[in-house]
């Protein structure tokens, strides 16, 4: 007779991980939470104060930026990756972020390094103001090899229907704020680790004053603080992910507006201008974010209020045409 175990799934081990994760799910709890972990689905009560709400879901990776976190050992902040690729997306829809769900799946179970991704979600949870209410953790030999695992996250907020389009908000005339991201968040990885490899560079060399890899490997940054503080001033914002400002910034205008973008005003950190050593102009732009994570569309009223209540700076305005000009 063949156990299950002897075909690499641990039932026990399984067991054991989802005990030693409850206080870290604990600890993300917010009032419309109900039950806790062990149910079959997570269960969350609606908030009351809104005249036609709207339930908003976003799905999304870390992508093979997972791939240096494994091979150095460094999962701490894939976590809140995972998070803030979800959550800034539902912030570009006006929604506010309720719970997130995760999904784990890797090859063999590792109690240790599993719950240090799951602390990251949870601290990425506990930024977003939204609860962690379940997820799903597979041990899957045949499909991963070694310490091989992946990331899917599932989150879930709440707006008023007449908000959700903010096509129909955006002026021509606006102003375009951008708010700073924290690295190269979670896209364009596959390039990067290709130019890093190309370049020879070493994994300790120094950028500024922390090494490539723990620069390489910063956490995404989440906006949900400053969109909670701000959405009554602003008209729209664009979470800048693959695509860069060229793809991303158009997805909130309507048809017959565009950006013009001062290409200059964009503060760019270093490790981008690294990979531009290997990359052409165009393809840094539609591929990295380059120093900009989010960018806020307010009406020239509401300009300098943005502006003193965020660390974000302008990059241009809102003017006829289509797409994105970077002059």
């Amino acid at each position: 007779m063949i156990s299950y175990k002897e075909a690499g799934v641990d039932i026990d081990a399984g067991n054991e991980f989802v005990q030693s994760i409850k206080p870290l799910v604990k600890s993300t709890m917010t009032p419309g939470v109900i039950g806790g972990i062990g149910s079959f689905s997570g269960a969350f009560a609606l908030p009351s104060g809104y005249k036609k709400p709207a339930i908003l879901g976003a799905t999304d990776g870390v992508g093979t930026k997972l791939r240096l976190a494994i091979d150095t050992d460094k999962l701490d902040g894939v976590g809140i990756d995972l998070v803030a690729m979800c959550v800034n997306d539902l912030i570009c829809n006006f929604a506010t972020p309720l719970f997130f769900l995760d999904y784990y799946a890797t090859a063999k179970l590792e109690i240790a390094s599993a719950k240090r991704v799951v602390a990251g979600i949870a601290e990425g949870c506990k930024m977003a103001r939204c609860a962690l209410i379940g997820g799903e953790t597979a041990e899957m030999p045949s499909m991963y090899e070694g310490k091989d695992f992946d990331l899917a996250g599932f989150a879930v907020g709440i707006a008023e229907q007449d908000e959700i389009d903010r096509t129909e908000f955006v002026e021509r005339g606006d102003v375009l704020i951008a708010l700073p991201s924290s690295g190269l968040h979670s896209n364009g990885f596959s390039l990067a680790r290709r130019v890093v490899s190309e370049l020879g560079l070493k994994f300790d060399e120094k950028i500024g004053e922390k090494s490539l890899i723990d620069t390489l490997l910063e956490p995404t940054r989440i906006y949900v603080k400053e969109f909670l503080a701000l959405k009554d001033k602003i008209h729209a914002c664009a979470h800048i992910t693959g695509g860069g400002l060229v793809e991303n910034l158009p997805r909130v205008f309507p048809a017959g507006l565009g950006a013009k973008i001062e290409k200059n005003a964009i503060k760019t950190p270093e490790i981008f201008k690294i990979l531009a050593k290997k990359v052409e102009a165009s393809e840094m732009e539609r591929t990295f974010n380059n120093g900009v994570g989010l960018v806020l569309v307010a009406p020239k009223a509401n300009a300098d209020f943005v502006l003193a209540n965020t660390d974000g700076y302008v990059i241009g305005e809102v003017c006829e045409g289509n797409g994105v000009i970077m002059a």
